[in-house]
């Protein structure tokens, strides 16, 4: 994977999004506003995305609509937290599509008891319900390929997600 191959993604996301008229929002921790980032590359993304909540610690993203709840009973790094930002950010924007990502990078996390280095978690929803996945994270040279290698991973799912289930994602926003 290569910086142009990561851009490319998104910006294939972008105008795939503003050709169909859906719009996207986001909520990440370990990539840092990255994704939102990546979207905004693209001329025309103001069509396609709504906003985005960068919730780097745990008390950002219960304020951003996670339910405190949810973290303690799971984990800030789960599937479960993954799919509550989803929603959170989808629903504080009535995006069409959420991204909800939390996970930890090259270090263990001294603040959370579940930190295991090279694991994260996404979710994408949509009207259609929400799908969560984890990722193994191989070791990467700095933070900034962290970010990028967690960006284009979720990347590929959201432009499987659009190719494949169009119904899924169309409609009216939230």
């Amino acid at each position: 994977m290569n910086e142009q191959q990561v851009f490319d993604t998104y910006e294939r996301i972008t105008r795939t999004l503003i050709a169909r008229g859906l719009t996207v929002s986001t909520m990440e921790s370990c990539t840092a506003g990255s994704l939102a980032s990546l979207i905004t590359d693209t001329e025309g993304s103001s069509a396609a995305l709504r906003g985005a909540f960068v919730t780097y610690c745990n008390e950002a993203k219960v304020l951003q609509g996670v339910p405190a709840a949810t973290i303690a009973q799971h984990g800030v790094y789960s599937r479960e937290t993954a799919a509550a930002m989803a929603h959170a950010c989808r629903a504080a924007y009535r995006a069409d599509l959420g991204v909800g990502v939390t996970g930890t990078m090259g270090n263990v996390d001294p603040h959370n008891q579940d930190s295991t280095p090279g694991q994260a978690y996404f979710a994408l929803e949509t009207d259609a319900g929400v799908q969560c996945h984890e990722l193994q994270v191989p070791a990467q040279p700095t933070r900034r390929a962290y970010k990028l290698w967690v960006a284009q991973a979720i990347g590929e799912r959201i432009l499987e997600l659009l190719d494949n289930r169009p119904d899924d994602t169309s409609g009216t926003a939230r």
